[in-house]
């Protein structure tokens, strides 16, 4: 037989990639009519169309990495079936009939369980002699054709830390998942915690660190949540289909896979990248995990080179995986007054009027009025800033559109709605005559005064933009036809000041990828640094609308500057609001003004327009920053 032609699994590490590995085996088995006393690895040899047959199941259903049938094929656990030397073959075989059912739509990770046995210092088996056992079963896994490898299901961090050696012996270029498990209370079962978990596995030199097997996703989750901030490696978590429950002497696994692939959602929420399932999930449960999250990313499955298509054939295989089905969108430039501005490279300006917290809209309709006489272009409505219980963004909209007749840029947040629930606003949106939206994940609402309402975040910023897009071609999330297309102009949230501008721009590029067609940045403090985000971002430039916040306090600018995430303000600012507020309220409030009018003038030539706040919901602090910036509404014609 030739030697497997073995792929490159490198590129699953990407920091911000999130890879869908398969469900359970021993299961399928098990469905299969395979009894319980039966060794599973030795199927690969005696039965090996039987364990194809549930590979391939899992490819079909979307899995990007299926997971060899030798969980237990290491010489001690063998042993007990008088298979110990059986090992470089069982699991060499695994490993091809894998491979055979990945061919090239799915990566092959080894599977390597426990040893079965306690080792030192609690148990006889020294941790060399642990070490070389795991060596064996790796070495032939590799040799098969394994990609990458999976230790999964281990309860003692010294065993790992074992497996782990054990793996880079083989092959250091290969990646390492390194999974424990966990109980009901949320410790492993010699009792450490899922952080200790996280810090030793990260230690250890583990790729991918997580938790798969004894307990359903509620409590992985929990733990997982734990292990965030306690690890710089990618996470992974296969929980189990549910907690087993002995059902007319049988133990079944009860959890549904739409119930699966809701807690997906949330676990890739909470930091997993690489994620699958254990024991009880099935194809069904790969296949609704693997719809549940797409949302979330512009590109489930980025597009790989297939060895057999030429070029051609693989630009249209990645135009299919970019671009979905349906009818062509209205063109950008006809669907609102701003998309027009925007398309003609024309200077736009908008200001962000709070909602009110009531029901009486008076005072901010006025404020609007003003604003319109003065020639602003759109009113930016944000959806609930910082978690404040407010009107909703999408009724204050179509308020101000239909009782001022100026166009509205609603800001529309992932935090509060489920899918359903953001598919059936932006109908009613669209059918009402919304047009134009600014799309952005939400604040928490631990933020806000309300710390113990829940947020839903079934998707972030990016996954509705994706939905947004389907929506102007005629397609429901899950492509259907919706009829009449929808013509929203779709902005998103950048921040040029992000803590790690490498991931910021990452994400731009996804959003861009998603169907972005204009940002609003969070407000400029430091033009300089602009600039500097601008040319980063040159390759997937569209327009760029900056932020701008005139401060009118010292307290003011503290407050953005500690509190308020994502907004950034230099030193230099602050100490300038200080000097100011020495003197007196009115000349601090001048000052802010001057900063505003400041950053307006050095960030215009790079710019398509600005997005000036209304602190406190005083235009005229807004309309002051713009003076000679806009021309009134009488003025212009039409």
């Amino acid at each position: 037989m030739s030697p497997p032609t073995l792929r490159d699994a490198r590129e699953l590490l990407d920091p911000d990639r999130i890879v869908v590995f398969d469900g359970a085996m021993g299961t399928m088995l098990y469905s299969k009519g395979v009894f319980i006393n039966v060794c599973f690895d030795q199927l690969n040899v005696s039965q090996p169309d039987l364990v194809r047959d549930v590979h391939t199941a899992y490819v079909k259903a979307g899995a990007e990495v299926i997971e060899t049938n030798s969980f237990g094929a290491n010489r001690l656990k063998l042993a007990q079936h008088g298979l110990e030397g059986h090992v470089a073959e069982f699991n060499a075989r695994a490993a091809q009939v894998a491979r055979e059912a990945a061919g090239d739509r799915a990566w092959v990770a080894g599977a390597v369980g426990p040893l079965g046995i306690r080792i030192e210092p609690y148990g006889p088996t020294a941790t060399d002699e642990a070490r070389a056992i795991f060596r064996e079963q790796l070495a032939a896994l590799r040799e098969g054709g394994a990609d990458l490898f999976i230790l999964e299901t281990f309860a003692d961090l010294t065993e790992i830390e074992q497996a782990i050696r054990a793996a880079r012996d083989v092959d250091t270029s290969v990646p390492v998942i390194a999974q424990m498990t966990i109980g009901t209370d949320g410790l492993t079962p010699y009792g450490d915690s899922p952080e200790e978990v996280a810090r030793t596995l990260t230690a250890a030199g583990a790729d991918v660190v997580g938790l798969n097997c004894s307990v359903g996703p509620q409590i992985i989750l929990e733990a997982i949540e734990r292990m965030t901030p306690a690890t710089t490696r990618k996470l992974s978590a296969m929980p189990n289909a549910g907690m087993p429950r002995d059902i007319g002497g049988r133990m079944m696994y009860m959890a549904s896979p739409e119930y699966i692939a809701s807690y997906g959602r949330h676990l890739v929420q909470a930091g997993v990248k690489v994620i699958g399932g254990c024991c009880g999930t099935t194809p069904e449960h790969i296949k609704a995990l693997v719809e549940g999250i797409r949302p979330l990313v512009p590109r489930l499955r980025p597009s790989r080179p297939v060895a057999t298509a030429t070029s051609s054939q693989a630009e249209q295989l990645a135009a299919r995986s970019t671009q979905p089905a349906g009818v062509e969108p209205y063109p950008f430039a006809e669907r609102s007054r701003w998309a027009g501005k925007l398309a003609r490279g024309e200077f736009v300006s908008s200001v962000e009027i709070v909602p009110p917290r009531g029901v009486d809209a008076t005072k901010m309709l006025q404020g609007v009025e003003a604003l319109k006489r003065a020639g602003v272009d759109a009113v930016n409505v944000p959806d609930g800033p910082r978690a404040q219980s407010r009107m909703g963004a999408l009724l204050t909209s179509l308020l101000i559109e239909q009782r001022i007749g100026i166009e509205t840029v609603t800001h529309y947040c992932c935090r509060d709605r489920n899918l359903l629930g953001m598919l059936s606003d932006l109908l009613g949106a669209a059918a009402m005559g919304l047009r134009n939206l600014l799309i952005i994940t939400g604040d928490p609402p631990k933020m806000g005064p309300y710390p113990n309402a829940t947020a839903v975040f079934d998707i972030d910023a990016i996954g509705l933009t994706n939905l947004v897009r389907n929506l102007n071609r005629g397609l429901d999330p899950g492509d259907n036809a919706i009829g009449t297309p929808t013509s929203f102009v779709i902005g998103v949230g950048v921040n040029p000041a992000a803590l790690d501008p490498a991931h910021e721009i990452k994400r731009f590029e996804w959003k861009v990828d998603a169907g972005a067609e204009y940002a609003i940045t969070q407000p400029v403090f430091d033009p300089a640094q602009l600039e500097r985000f601008l040319d980063r971002i040159k390759h997937v430039r569209i327009p760029i609308i900056a932020g701008i916040w005139p401060l009118v306090s010292a307290r003011n600018a503290e407050f953005l500057a500690n509190e308020v995430p994502g907004v950034v303000v230099p030193p230099e600012i602050i100490a300038r609001m200080r000097r100011a507020n020495e003197k007196s309220k009115e000349a601090a409030v001048a000052e802010g003004i001057a900063i505003a009018r400041e950053m307006l003038e050095r960030v215009r030539p790079v710019v398509q327009g600005v997005q000036v706040s209304a602190p406190f919901g005083k235009v005229e602090l807004a309309l002051e920053v713009f003076r000679e910036h806009l021309a009134p509404a009488s003025s212009v014609a039409g």
